[in-house]
């Protein structure tokens, strides 16, 4: 009777060890897969935001959320300086600024009904 006892014991922790390796792990497979998602939606918006913001293909732009502000970017990849500012939607935008190449200018919002709108040449 011990031997069945030590036996069931022994699959039953085999069992929840397999499922503890499959909560552990797909956890990290979800955000892989959503990573993959959000960086063609990040490039998506990218490009339709530049379309009609007047900024060369060299500056990039993105957003970071934290629990209570909102920061926007802008990163000029350009060889050359460009005049650009953060835009918030429902919020005054960011100053006009200079940005040198390789430099990045930020904007921060409290999370609020502001939303990142991009840049815009100035």
């Amino acid at each position: 009777m011990t031997g069945n006892i030590r036996k069931s014991l022994a699959v039953v922790t085999m069992a929840g060890a397999a499922a503890l390796g499959a909560l552990v792990t797909a956890p990290a497979q979800a955000e892989a897969a959503s990573l993959g998602t959000a960086a063609q939606t990040w490039s998506a918006q990218a490009s339709s935001a530049q379309a009609s913001s007047g900024l060369p293909n060299c500056v990039r732009v993105w957003q970071k959320s934290g629990w209570v502000t909102k920061r926007g970017y802008a990163y000029n990849g350009c060889r050359y300086n460009v005049r650009m500012k953060i835009i918030w939607a429902r919020e005054m935008d960011g100053p006009c600024s200079t940005v040198a190449p390789g430099q990045t200018i930020s904007s921060k919002r409290g999370r609020g009904p502001a939303s990142f709108d991009g840049a815009r040449a100035c």
